[in-house]
């Protein structure tokens, strides 16, 4: 009997970190989930600003005899904002950054186009214009909402896949990179009437 309880020590002793390796790599999964799906949230977002936006030249072309490369620029800067996707197992630094340029070139565009609209009275009294208006305001916010959130989740992913011994034994799961503002972004907005 006693030639068998060293055997069963080790035997209990390796069940039990089994145990605790799987779930180390559960909670990673887990953890890894959370920022695919806080990623799919931020694309859903910036999808919903696209779709207003064509709304939104839509409505300015019918309205107004309107400056057509702001428009051009709009639209352009939407489409190639379209083009660019991020696989969200594999989101590397240099992707957020070339996803983020093309979004600050939809936000630039976009805030020429409101700017150039100041100068049709008839259209900023249009209610559909309006409300677009509104909606992209809304829809500003939900995209903030959704790159913190998205932050926040690559934050508690990296954490624990970082984090000793976890990193010991999830040496396939890769650390996230986080959203970067745009450069510049720290400057103030030039504002002209």
């Amino acid at each position: 009997m006693k030639k068998w309880l060293p055997v069963g020590i080790i035997i209990g002793l390796l069940v039990i970190i089994g145990i605790w390796v799987v779930g180390i790599k559960n909670t990673a999964l887990r953890f890894n989930q959370v920022t695919e799906k806080e990623w799919g949230n931020v694309n859903t977002s910036y999808q919903r600003r696209n779709d207003l936006i064509q709304n939104l030249v839509n409505t300015v072309k019918g309205a107004a005899d309107f400056e057509k490369s702001t428009l051009t620029a709009v639209i352009e800067a939407r489409a190639k904002a379209t083009s660019i996707t991020i696989d969200p197992k594999n989101i590397s630094a240099e992707q957020l950054a070339q996803f983020n340029q093309a979004q600050s070139g939809v936000s630039s565009s976009l805030s020429k186009l409101l700017v150039s609209v100041e100068r049709y009275p008839e259209l900023k009294a249009n209610q559909n214009f309006l409300k677009l208006q509104d909606e992209l305001a809304s829809t500003e916010n939900q995209i903030l909402t959704a790159r913190t959130r998205f932050n926040e989740a690559v934050q508690d992913y990296n954490g624990y896949i970082l984090a000793i011994p976890n990193s010991w034994f999830l040496g396939s799961y890769k650390e996230k990179a986080y959203f970067q503002a745009v450069a510049g972004a720290e400057k103030p907005v030039e504002v002209k009437f």
